[in-house]
Protein backbone atom coordinates (compact mmCIF):
# COMPACT_ATOMS: atom_id res chain seq x y z
CA UNK A 1 0.00 0.00 0.00
CA UNK A 2 1.32 3.83 -1.20
CA UNK A 3 2.05 6.39 1.85
CA UNK A 4 2.39 9.79 1.72
CA UNK A 5 5.91 10.70 3.66
CA UNK A 6 3.94 12.27 5.93
CA UNK A 7 2.00 9.21 6.92
CA UNK A 8 5.30 7.45 6.97
CA UNK A 9 6.94 9.48 9.55
CA UNK A 10 4.07 9.51 11.53
CA UNK A 11 3.48 5.64 11.40
CA UNK A 12 7.25 5.55 12.96
CA UNK A 13 6.39 7.88 15.75
CA UNK A 14 3.42 5.68 16.46
CA UNK A 15 5.66 3.26 16.21
CA UNK A 16 7.93 4.76 19.32
CA UNK A 17 5.05 5.36 21.29
CA UNK A 18 4.25 9.27 20.89
CA UNK A 19 0.62 9.36 21.77
CA UNK A 20 0.39 13.22 21.94
CA UNK A 21 1.06 15.93 19.11
CA UNK A 22 0.82 19.68 19.76
CA UNK A 23 0.40 22.56 17.66
CA UNK A 24 -1.49 24.60 15.61
CA UNK A 25 -2.73 24.04 12.14
CA UNK A 26 -0.96 25.25 8.50
CA UNK A 27 -1.36 25.15 5.35
CA UNK A 28 2.24 23.18 5.12
CA UNK A 29 1.66 21.21 7.91
CA UNK A 30 -2.00 19.56 6.18
CA UNK A 31 -0.44 16.44 4.96
CA UNK A 32 1.06 15.90 8.63
CA UNK A 33 -2.27 16.37 10.57
CA UNK A 34 -4.27 14.27 7.85
CA UNK A 35 -1.56 11.33 8.80
CA UNK A 36 -2.37 12.35 12.76
CA UNK A 37 -5.62 12.29 11.78
CA UNK A 38 -5.44 8.36 10.43
CA UNK A 39 -3.27 7.54 13.56
CA UNK A 40 -4.05 6.61 17.27
CA UNK A 41 -2.22 9.85 17.53
CA UNK A 42 -3.79 12.88 19.87
CA UNK A 43 -3.44 16.17 18.19
CA UNK A 44 -3.39 19.02 20.73
CA UNK A 45 -4.69 22.12 19.23
CA UNK A 46 -3.01 24.94 21.46
CA UNK A 47 -3.78 28.51 20.24
CA UNK A 48 0.05 29.35 20.52
CA UNK A 49 2.98 27.18 19.21
CA UNK A 50 5.26 28.19 22.15
CA UNK A 51 2.57 26.70 24.55
CA UNK A 52 2.39 23.64 21.92
CA UNK A 53 6.25 23.00 23.10
CA UNK A 54 6.31 24.14 26.60
CA UNK A 55 3.29 21.44 27.01
CA UNK A 56 4.88 18.36 25.40
CA UNK A 57 8.27 18.48 26.73
CA UNK A 58 5.92 18.89 30.20
CA UNK A 59 4.52 15.32 28.83
CA UNK A 60 7.59 13.69 27.65
CA UNK A 61 9.63 14.47 30.95
CA UNK A 62 6.75 13.32 33.29
CA UNK A 63 5.20 10.09 31.39
CA UNK A 64 8.54 9.29 29.89
CA UNK A 65 6.61 8.39 26.61
CA UNK A 66 7.56 10.55 23.63
CA UNK A 67 5.31 13.50 22.49
CA UNK A 68 6.19 15.82 19.61
CA UNK A 69 5.10 19.02 18.80
CA UNK A 70 4.90 20.49 14.98
CA UNK A 71 4.44 24.36 13.19
CA UNK A 72 4.01 25.44 10.34
CA UNK A 73 6.40 27.22 7.82
CA UNK A 74 7.80 30.66 8.67
CA UNK A 75 6.81 32.04 11.82
CA UNK A 76 4.41 28.81 12.84
CA UNK A 77 7.64 26.62 13.77
CA UNK A 78 9.22 29.57 14.79
CA UNK A 79 6.95 30.30 17.41
CA UNK A 80 8.03 26.91 18.75
CA UNK A 81 11.39 27.75 19.88
CA UNK A 82 11.62 28.91 23.39
CA UNK A 83 9.24 25.67 24.03
CA UNK A 84 12.01 23.81 22.75
CA UNK A 85 14.74 24.95 24.28
CA UNK A 86 13.66 24.15 27.37
CA UNK A 87 13.15 20.93 26.43
CA UNK A 88 16.92 20.89 25.26
CA UNK A 89 18.24 22.85 28.65
CA UNK A 90 16.49 20.42 30.52
CA UNK A 91 17.23 17.12 28.61
CA UNK A 92 13.80 16.23 27.66
CA UNK A 93 13.50 13.90 25.06
CA UNK A 94 11.05 15.77 22.46
CA UNK A 95 10.06 15.49 18.75
CA UNK A 96 9.56 18.88 16.85
CA UNK A 97 8.02 18.76 12.61
CA UNK A 98 9.23 21.77 11.19
CA UNK A 99 7.07 22.10 8.02
CA UNK A 100 8.72 24.15 5.54
CA UNK A 101 7.70 25.51 1.99
CA UNK A 102 8.37 23.59 -0.99
CA UNK A 103 11.92 22.62 -2.54
CA UNK A 104 11.33 24.20 -5.89
CA UNK A 105 10.65 27.96 -3.52
CA UNK A 106 13.92 26.93 -1.29
CA UNK A 107 16.70 29.50 -1.47
CA UNK A 108 14.77 31.84 -3.64
CA UNK A 109 13.64 34.30 -0.45
CA UNK A 110 9.54 33.15 -0.27
CA UNK A 111 7.08 34.70 2.23
CA UNK A 112 7.73 32.65 5.05
CA UNK A 113 11.40 30.90 4.10
CA UNK A 114 13.13 30.31 7.18
CA UNK A 115 16.36 28.49 7.25
CA UNK A 116 15.27 25.91 10.52
CA UNK A 117 18.41 24.62 10.03
CA UNK A 118 19.77 27.52 11.56
CA UNK A 119 17.30 28.10 13.67
CA UNK A 120 17.52 24.92 16.03
CA UNK A 121 20.95 23.77 15.25
CA UNK A 122 21.32 25.32 18.91
CA UNK A 123 18.37 23.87 20.77
CA UNK A 124 18.32 20.21 19.41
CA UNK A 125 20.12 16.80 19.72
CA UNK A 126 19.08 16.49 15.88
CA UNK A 127 18.17 18.22 13.15
CA UNK A 128 18.29 17.28 9.41
CA UNK A 129 15.71 18.34 6.51
CA UNK A 130 13.88 15.60 4.75
CA UNK A 131 15.73 15.62 1.07
CA UNK A 132 14.15 12.78 -0.91
CA UNK A 133 10.50 11.47 -0.13
CA UNK A 134 12.32 7.81 -0.15
CA UNK A 135 14.17 8.53 2.85
CA UNK A 136 11.26 9.64 5.45
CA UNK A 137 11.37 6.06 7.67
CA UNK A 138 15.06 6.51 8.24
CA UNK A 139 14.94 9.89 8.88
CA UNK A 140 12.24 9.77 11.02
CA UNK A 141 13.45 6.49 13.21
CA UNK A 142 16.93 8.47 13.31
CA UNK A 143 14.94 11.38 15.17
CA UNK A 144 13.67 9.06 17.38
CA UNK A 145 16.79 7.59 18.00
CA UNK A 146 18.22 10.76 18.63
CA UNK A 147 15.77 12.17 21.08
CA UNK A 148 15.86 8.49 23.01
CA UNK A 149 19.80 8.66 23.59
CA UNK A 150 20.72 11.50 23.62
CA UNK A 151 18.00 13.75 25.90
CA UNK A 152 16.75 16.30 23.95
CA UNK A 153 14.65 17.33 21.12
CA UNK A 154 15.08 16.11 17.24
CA UNK A 155 13.81 18.17 14.83
CA UNK A 156 12.52 17.30 10.94
CA UNK A 157 12.38 19.99 8.98
CA UNK A 158 9.39 19.01 6.13
CA UNK A 159 8.80 20.83 2.86
CA UNK A 160 5.73 20.25 2.15
CA UNK A 161 6.05 18.81 -1.81
CA UNK A 162 7.99 15.78 0.43
CA UNK A 163 5.36 15.37 3.37
CA UNK A 164 2.45 14.39 0.08
CA UNK A 165 4.76 12.60 -2.08
CA UNK A 166 4.25 8.80 -2.43
CA UNK A 167 6.97 6.57 -1.17
CA UNK A 168 7.28 2.74 -1.49
CA UNK A 169 8.82 2.68 2.16
CA UNK A 170 10.08 -0.95 1.40
CA UNK A 171 13.78 -0.82 4.28
CA UNK A 172 12.30 -1.61 7.48
CA UNK A 173 14.03 0.94 9.78
CA UNK A 174 12.68 0.87 13.21
CA UNK A 175 13.18 2.76 16.53
CA UNK A 176 14.72 0.85 19.85
CA UNK A 177 15.18 1.77 23.26
CA UNK A 178 18.51 0.87 24.77
CA UNK A 179 19.13 0.66 28.29
CA UNK A 180 22.78 0.87 29.07
CA UNK A 181 24.47 0.40 32.49
CA UNK A 182 26.97 3.02 33.39
CA UNK A 183 29.32 2.94 35.84
CA UNK A 184 32.85 4.12 36.56
CA UNK A 185 35.69 1.08 36.53
CA UNK A 186 36.10 -0.45 39.75
CA UNK A 187 39.52 0.83 40.22
CA UNK A 188 37.71 4.83 40.00
CA UNK A 189 35.48 3.39 42.41
CA UNK A 190 38.19 2.49 44.92
CA UNK A 191 39.80 5.86 44.70
CA UNK A 192 36.88 7.43 45.68
CA UNK A 193 36.62 5.19 48.75
CA UNK A 194 39.65 5.78 49.57
CA UNK A 195 38.74 9.63 49.54
CA UNK A 196 35.87 9.61 51.39
CA UNK A 197 37.17 7.19 53.84
CA UNK A 198 39.73 9.97 55.53
CA UNK A 199 36.73 12.37 55.29
CA UNK A 200 35.26 13.89 58.68
CA UNK A 201 32.76 15.52 57.03
CA UNK A 202 30.99 14.18 54.98
CA UNK A 203 28.02 15.89 52.63
CA UNK A 204 26.07 14.14 49.58
CA UNK A 205 24.75 16.69 46.76
CA UNK A 206 22.35 14.96 44.92
CA UNK A 207 20.83 16.44 41.47
CA UNK A 208 18.16 15.38 38.77
CA UNK A 209 20.38 12.46 38.06
CA UNK A 210 19.62 11.27 41.13
CA UNK A 211 16.48 10.19 39.83
CA UNK A 212 15.00 6.49 41.03
CA UNK A 213 17.95 6.26 43.37
CA UNK A 214 15.87 7.51 46.36
CA UNK A 215 16.64 4.31 48.62
CA UNK A 216 20.55 4.04 47.56
CA UNK A 217 21.01 8.05 48.84
CA UNK A 218 19.31 7.15 52.04
CA UNK A 219 21.71 3.87 52.45
CA UNK A 220 24.77 5.88 51.56
CA UNK A 221 23.84 8.56 53.62
CA UNK A 222 23.79 6.02 56.60
CA UNK A 223 26.84 4.50 56.32
CA UNK A 224 28.72 7.57 55.98
CA UNK A 225 26.58 9.69 58.41
CA UNK A 226 25.94 12.09 56.18
CA UNK A 227 23.29 14.58 55.24
CA UNK A 228 21.99 14.76 51.87
CA UNK A 229 20.85 18.27 50.47
CA UNK A 230 19.67 18.94 46.97
CA UNK A 231 19.32 20.56 43.73
CA UNK A 232 15.46 22.50 42.95
CA UNK A 233 15.23 19.60 39.90
CA UNK A 234 16.12 16.81 42.51
CA UNK A 235 13.42 17.98 44.69
CA UNK A 236 11.06 15.49 43.89
CA UNK A 237 13.11 12.48 44.28
CA UNK A 238 14.99 13.60 47.15
CA UNK A 239 13.19 15.50 49.92
CA UNK A 240 10.32 12.44 50.78
CA UNK A 241 10.85 10.00 53.46
CA UNK A 242 14.86 11.06 53.88
CA UNK A 243 15.85 11.70 57.47
CA UNK A 244 19.12 12.88 56.32
CA UNK A 245 17.55 15.70 53.89
CA UNK A 246 18.96 19.53 54.74
CA UNK A 247 17.47 20.70 51.61
CA UNK A 248 18.23 23.09 48.72
CA UNK A 249 21.46 25.13 48.22
CA UNK A 250 21.89 27.80 45.75
CA UNK A 251 20.16 31.38 45.29
CA UNK A 252 16.80 29.20 45.76
CA UNK A 253 17.81 27.79 48.47
CA UNK A 254 17.63 27.64 52.38
CA UNK A 255 19.70 28.00 55.25
CA UNK A 256 20.42 24.00 56.22
CA UNK A 257 21.22 23.16 52.87
CA UNK A 258 23.49 26.10 52.21
CA UNK A 259 25.17 25.72 55.90
CA UNK A 260 26.05 21.30 54.49
CA UNK A 261 27.42 22.61 51.49
CA UNK A 262 29.77 24.90 53.48
CA UNK A 263 30.64 23.18 56.14
CA UNK A 264 31.70 19.71 54.33
CA UNK A 265 35.45 18.66 54.17
CA UNK A 266 34.17 15.88 51.43
CA UNK A 267 31.46 16.25 49.46
CA UNK A 268 29.81 13.22 46.50
CA UNK A 269 27.84 15.25 44.02
CA UNK A 270 25.98 12.84 41.89
CA UNK A 271 24.09 13.49 38.80
CA UNK A 272 24.28 17.45 39.47
CA UNK A 273 25.18 20.02 37.08
CA UNK A 274 24.56 22.80 39.65
CA UNK A 275 25.74 25.80 38.09
CA UNK A 276 26.37 28.69 40.61
CA UNK A 277 30.06 27.79 41.51
CA UNK A 278 30.13 30.27 44.42
CA UNK A 279 27.99 27.81 46.64
CA UNK A 280 29.95 25.15 45.98
CA UNK A 281 32.85 24.59 49.20
CA UNK A 282 35.57 26.40 48.98
CA UNK A 283 38.06 23.91 50.39
CA UNK A 284 36.46 20.26 50.52
CA UNK A 285 37.68 17.23 48.40
CA UNK A 286 35.08 16.62 45.78
CA UNK A 287 33.81 13.53 43.94
CA UNK A 288 31.32 13.70 41.06
CA UNK A 289 29.70 11.32 39.13
CA UNK A 290 27.70 11.95 36.15
CA UNK A 291 26.53 10.11 32.95
CA UNK A 292 28.14 12.70 30.64
CA UNK A 293 31.80 12.99 31.24
CA UNK A 294 32.34 16.49 29.35
CA UNK A 295 29.84 17.90 32.65
CA UNK A 296 32.35 16.43 35.16
CA UNK A 297 34.46 19.46 36.63
CA UNK A 298 32.15 21.55 34.59
CA UNK A 299 31.03 24.07 37.14
CA UNK A 300 33.51 23.96 39.98
CA UNK A 301 36.68 22.27 40.25
CA UNK A 302 36.70 18.39 41.76
CA UNK A 303 39.14 16.26 43.36
CA UNK A 304 37.88 12.89 40.96
CA UNK A 305 35.35 12.88 38.21
CA UNK A 306 33.77 9.61 37.50
CA UNK A 307 31.52 8.95 34.54
CA UNK A 308 28.34 6.85 34.87
CA UNK A 309 24.77 7.10 36.20
CA UNK A 310 23.84 7.10 39.68
CA UNK A 311 22.13 3.88 40.46
CA UNK A 312 24.67 1.54 39.32
CA UNK A 313 27.36 3.81 40.32
CA UNK A 314 25.73 3.61 44.12
CA UNK A 315 25.53 -0.12 43.67
CA UNK A 316 28.86 -0.47 42.99
CA UNK A 317 30.92 1.95 45.28
CA UNK A 318 28.38 1.41 48.60
CA UNK A 319 29.98 -2.09 48.97
CA UNK A 320 33.58 -0.89 49.16
CA UNK A 321 32.81 1.59 51.84
CA UNK A 322 33.66 1.40 55.50
CA UNK A 323 30.75 2.50 57.67
CA UNK A 324 31.33 5.73 59.61
CA UNK A 325 30.56 6.11 63.19
CA UNK A 326 31.04 9.80 64.33
CA UNK A 327 27.47 11.20 63.23
CA UNK A 328 29.14 14.94 64.65
CA UNK A 329 28.45 16.41 61.43
CA UNK A 330 25.28 14.82 60.59
CA UNK A 331 23.82 15.74 63.62
CA UNK A 332 24.94 19.63 63.45
CA UNK A 333 23.27 19.71 59.95
CA UNK A 334 20.18 18.17 60.86
CA UNK A 335 19.94 20.96 63.72
CA UNK A 336 20.50 23.49 61.45
CA UNK A 337 17.68 22.32 58.88
CA UNK A 338 15.71 22.07 62.07
CA UNK A 339 16.12 25.14 62.27
CA UNK A 340 15.66 26.10 58.81
CA UNK A 341 12.03 24.01 59.22
CA UNK A 342 10.53 26.65 61.96
CA UNK A 343 11.70 29.07 59.92
CA UNK A 344 9.46 28.19 56.58
CA UNK A 345 7.01 27.09 58.90
CA UNK A 346 6.83 30.75 60.32
CA UNK A 347 6.39 32.17 56.85
CA UNK A 348 3.32 29.73 56.05
CA UNK A 349 1.63 31.59 58.82
CA UNK A 350 -1.34 33.62 57.75
CA UNK A 351 0.25 36.52 59.91
CA UNK A 352 -1.85 39.25 60.79
CA UNK A 353 -4.34 39.09 58.27
CA UNK A 354 -3.38 42.77 56.27
CA UNK A 355 -2.43 41.07 53.43
CA UNK A 356 -2.03 37.56 51.88
CA UNK A 357 1.73 36.25 51.79
CA UNK A 358 2.34 33.71 48.84
CA UNK A 359 4.04 31.14 51.54
CA UNK A 360 0.53 30.94 53.21
CA UNK A 361 -1.05 30.34 50.09
CA UNK A 362 1.50 27.70 48.80
CA UNK A 363 1.36 25.73 52.17
CA UNK A 364 -2.75 25.56 51.79
CA UNK A 365 -2.33 24.22 47.94
CA UNK A 366 0.41 21.62 49.42
CA UNK A 367 -2.46 21.13 52.54
CA UNK A 368 -5.17 20.54 50.24
CA UNK A 369 -3.52 19.06 46.79
CA UNK A 370 -3.93 15.43 45.68
CA UNK A 371 -1.18 13.21 47.51
CA UNK A 372 -0.06 12.76 43.86
CA UNK A 373 -0.58 15.81 42.57
CA UNK A 374 1.15 17.78 39.81
CA UNK A 375 2.56 21.02 40.37
CA UNK A 376 3.93 23.46 37.68
CA UNK A 377 5.72 26.77 38.80
CA UNK A 378 6.08 30.07 36.47
CA UNK A 379 9.40 31.41 36.87
CA UNK A 380 9.61 34.36 39.31
CA UNK A 381 8.67 34.26 42.50
CA UNK A 382 6.13 31.39 42.21
CA UNK A 383 9.23 29.03 41.50
CA UNK A 384 10.56 29.74 45.12
CA UNK A 385 7.39 29.05 46.71
CA UNK A 386 6.88 25.96 45.21
CA UNK A 387 10.47 24.82 46.17
CA UNK A 388 10.19 25.68 49.84
CA UNK A 389 6.36 25.11 50.72
CA UNK A 390 5.47 22.52 48.16
CA UNK A 391 6.18 19.18 49.79
CA UNK A 392 6.73 15.86 47.69
CA UNK A 393 6.38 12.21 49.32
CA UNK A 394 7.58 9.99 46.13
CA UNK A 395 4.07 10.38 44.36
CA UNK A 396 3.93 14.00 43.66
CA UNK A 397 5.97 16.03 41.26
CA UNK A 398 6.71 19.28 40.66
CA UNK A 399 7.72 21.18 36.87
CA UNK A 400 9.42 24.42 37.20
CA UNK A 401 11.73 26.15 33.85
CA UNK A 402 14.59 25.60 36.04
CA UNK A 403 17.29 25.42 33.44
CA UNK A 404 16.29 28.01 30.63
CA UNK A 405 14.31 29.98 33.30
CA UNK A 406 11.58 30.82 30.71
CA UNK A 407 8.45 32.71 32.19
CA UNK A 408 5.13 31.97 31.48
CA UNK A 409 5.73 27.66 31.42
CA UNK A 410 3.52 27.15 33.98
CA UNK A 411 0.02 26.70 32.66
CA UNK A 412 1.64 25.14 29.50
CA UNK A 413 3.08 23.00 31.38
CA UNK A 414 0.08 21.74 33.14
CA UNK A 415 -1.70 21.59 29.83
CA UNK A 416 1.24 18.71 29.04
CA UNK A 417 0.99 17.48 32.17
CA UNK A 418 -2.76 16.87 32.26
CA UNK A 419 -3.12 15.16 29.26
CA UNK A 420 0.03 12.87 29.62
CA UNK A 421 -1.57 11.85 33.26
CA UNK A 422 -5.46 12.84 32.57
CA UNK A 423 -6.82 10.91 36.19
CA UNK A 424 -4.33 13.04 38.41
CA UNK A 425 -4.92 16.74 39.70
CA UNK A 426 -2.61 19.11 38.02
CA UNK A 427 -2.02 22.99 39.27
CA UNK A 428 -0.12 25.57 38.22
CA UNK A 429 0.64 28.13 40.16
CA UNK A 430 1.24 30.73 38.04
CA UNK A 431 2.57 34.41 37.73
CA UNK A 432 0.02 37.03 36.93
CA UNK A 433 2.87 38.64 34.39
CA UNK A 434 3.55 35.16 33.02
CA UNK A 435 0.08 34.12 32.93
CA UNK A 436 -0.66 37.20 30.83
CA UNK A 437 2.11 36.45 28.63
CA UNK A 438 0.28 33.63 27.08
CA UNK A 439 -3.00 33.96 28.22
CA UNK A 440 -4.88 32.80 25.21
CA UNK A 441 -4.06 29.05 25.48
CA UNK A 442 -7.04 29.35 28.19
CA UNK A 443 -8.85 28.83 25.41
CA UNK A 444 -6.96 25.61 25.09
CA UNK A 445 -8.10 24.43 28.10
CA UNK A 446 -11.81 24.77 27.48
CA UNK A 447 -11.43 22.96 23.55
CA UNK A 448 -9.83 20.12 25.00
CA UNK A 449 -11.58 19.71 28.26
CA UNK A 450 -8.79 19.60 30.57
CA UNK A 451 -9.58 20.18 34.20
CA UNK A 452 -6.46 21.65 35.37
CA UNK A 453 -6.24 24.16 38.59
CA UNK A 454 -4.62 27.75 37.89
CA UNK A 455 -3.45 29.75 41.12
CA UNK A 456 -2.53 33.25 39.65
CA UNK A 457 -0.43 35.07 41.98
CA UNK A 458 -1.93 38.86 41.30
CA UNK A 459 0.37 41.06 42.90
CA UNK A 460 0.05 43.56 40.24
CA UNK A 461 4.05 43.47 39.13
CA UNK A 462 6.56 41.38 37.82
CA UNK A 463 7.92 40.60 41.37
CA UNK A 464 11.14 38.88 41.25
CA UNK A 465 12.56 41.36 39.12
CA UNK A 466 11.32 44.17 41.17
CA UNK A 467 12.80 42.48 43.80
CA UNK A 468 15.93 41.84 42.19
CA UNK A 469 16.16 45.50 41.26
CA UNK A 470 15.58 46.71 45.28
CA UNK A 471 18.51 44.12 46.42
CA UNK A 472 21.08 46.09 44.20
CA UNK A 473 20.01 49.49 45.72
CA UNK A 474 17.85 50.46 42.81
CA UNK A 475 14.48 51.97 42.53
CA UNK A 476 11.97 49.43 40.62
CA UNK A 477 11.18 50.74 37.21
CA UNK A 478 8.53 49.31 34.61
CA UNK A 479 7.50 46.53 36.96
CA UNK A 480 3.96 47.52 37.20
CA UNK A 481 1.66 45.33 35.87
CA UNK A 482 -2.00 46.92 35.47
CA UNK A 483 -3.81 43.43 35.55
CA UNK A 484 -7.74 42.63 34.79
CA UNK A 485 -9.77 40.75 36.74
CA UNK A 486 -8.56 37.10 36.01
CA UNK A 487 -10.95 35.58 37.56
CA UNK A 488 -13.96 37.00 35.64
CA UNK A 489 -11.89 36.22 32.20
CA UNK A 490 -11.67 33.12 33.05
CA UNK A 491 -15.40 32.94 33.20
CA UNK A 492 -15.65 33.99 30.37
CA UNK A 493 -13.62 31.53 28.53
CA UNK A 494 -15.24 28.73 29.88
CA UNK A 495 -13.41 28.18 33.10
CA UNK A 496 -14.66 28.70 36.59
CA UNK A 497 -13.56 31.47 37.98
CA UNK A 498 -12.45 32.06 42.09
CA UNK A 499 -11.22 35.09 43.23
CA UNK A 500 -9.51 35.94 47.18
CA UNK A 501 -8.94 39.20 48.22
CA UNK A 502 -8.79 38.48 52.50
CA UNK A 503 -6.42 36.76 54.14
CA UNK A 504 -9.60 35.40 56.04
CA UNK A 505 -11.28 33.61 53.46
CA UNK A 506 -8.67 31.98 51.44
CA UNK A 507 -8.25 28.65 53.21
CA UNK A 508 -12.00 27.80 52.58
CA UNK A 509 -11.65 29.45 49.07
CA UNK A 510 -8.60 27.37 47.96
CA UNK A 511 -10.40 24.22 49.21
CA UNK A 512 -13.55 24.97 47.14
CA UNK A 513 -11.37 25.31 44.03
CA UNK A 514 -9.26 22.64 44.47
CA UNK A 515 -12.39 20.35 44.85
CA UNK A 516 -14.06 21.66 41.45
CA UNK A 517 -14.52 19.07 38.96
CA UNK A 518 -13.83 21.21 36.21
CA UNK A 519 -11.32 23.53 34.98
CA UNK A 520 -10.86 26.01 37.54
CA UNK A 521 -8.78 29.52 38.13
CA UNK A 522 -8.28 31.07 41.64
CA UNK A 523 -6.92 34.95 41.11
CA UNK A 524 -5.10 35.40 44.54
CA UNK A 525 -4.18 39.14 45.41
CA UNK A 526 -1.06 38.69 47.36
CA UNK A 527 1.20 40.52 49.26
CA UNK A 528 3.56 42.97 46.39
CA UNK A 529 6.22 43.66 48.95
CA UNK A 530 6.67 39.29 50.32
CA UNK A 531 10.67 39.27 50.57
CA UNK A 532 12.42 36.34 48.85
CA UNK A 533 15.34 35.61 52.04
CA UNK A 534 18.65 33.94 50.30
CA UNK A 535 19.79 31.21 51.97
CA UNK A 536 22.62 33.11 53.56
CA UNK A 537 22.16 36.46 54.19
CA UNK A 538 25.17 38.56 53.42
CA UNK A 539 26.23 42.95 54.11
CA UNK A 540 25.75 43.15 50.34
CA UNK A 541 21.76 42.25 50.62
CA UNK A 542 21.32 43.82 53.50
CA UNK A 543 22.50 47.47 52.14
CA UNK A 544 21.28 47.13 48.65
CA UNK A 545 18.14 47.10 50.71
CA UNK A 546 18.79 50.37 52.54
CA UNK A 547 19.92 52.01 49.60
CA UNK A 548 16.82 51.19 48.36
CA UNK A 549 14.93 52.67 50.99
CA UNK A 550 17.07 55.39 50.85
CA UNK A 551 15.87 56.32 47.65
CA UNK A 552 12.37 55.59 47.67
CA UNK A 553 11.87 57.96 50.57
CA UNK A 554 13.85 60.50 48.30
CA UNK A 555 12.00 59.87 45.60
CA UNK A 556 8.62 60.48 47.20
CA UNK A 557 7.76 57.23 47.04
CA UNK A 558 6.89 56.32 50.39
CA UNK A 559 4.37 53.73 50.27
CA UNK A 560 6.62 51.76 48.56
CA UNK A 561 8.61 51.28 51.56
CA UNK A 562 5.25 51.18 54.03
CA UNK A 563 4.29 48.61 51.94
CA UNK A 564 7.79 46.51 53.07
CA UNK A 565 6.26 47.02 56.83
CA UNK A 566 2.88 45.37 56.41
CA UNK A 567 1.89 42.86 58.81
CA UNK A 568 5.74 43.65 60.40
CA UNK A 569 5.75 40.11 62.55
CA UNK A 570 6.14 38.36 59.90
CA UNK A 571 8.51 40.17 58.21
CA UNK A 572 10.70 39.99 61.22
CA UNK A 573 9.91 36.45 61.81
CA UNK A 574 12.28 35.69 58.59
CA UNK A 575 14.59 38.89 59.30
CA UNK A 576 15.53 36.72 62.26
Amino acid sequence: MSKTAAEVIIEVFESAGVKHFYGVIGDTLNYVSDAISKSSIEWVHVRHEEVGAFAAGADSFLSGTLAGCAGSCGPGSLHLINGVYEAHRSRIPLLVIASQIDTMSLGTDMPQEIDFSKVYSDCSVFCEQLHNAEQARHLAVRACQAAISKQGPAVIILPVDLSKAIVKDEIAYSVHFPKPIRRPNDAELKEAANIIAAGKKIGIYAGAGSEGAHDLLIDLAKKLKAPIAHTSRAKDFVEYANPYNVGMTGLLGVHSGFHMMNECDTLILLGADFAWGQFYPKHAKIIQIDREGARVGKRHPITLGLEGDVIPSLEALLPMLTEHSDDSFLKECLEERKKTETTLAGEESPGDGSVIHPQYLTNLINQYADEDAILTGDVGSAMVWVLRHFQTNGKRRSLISLRNGSMANAMPMALGAKKAFPNRQVISLSGDGGLAMLMGDLLTIDQENLPIKIVVLNNSSLNFVELEMKTEGLLNSFTDLKNPNFSKIAEAVGIKGFEATKTADLEQTVKEFLAYPGAALLDVHTNRYELIMPPDITEKNVAGMVTYGMKALLSGRAKDVEGLMKDPMHTLKKLL
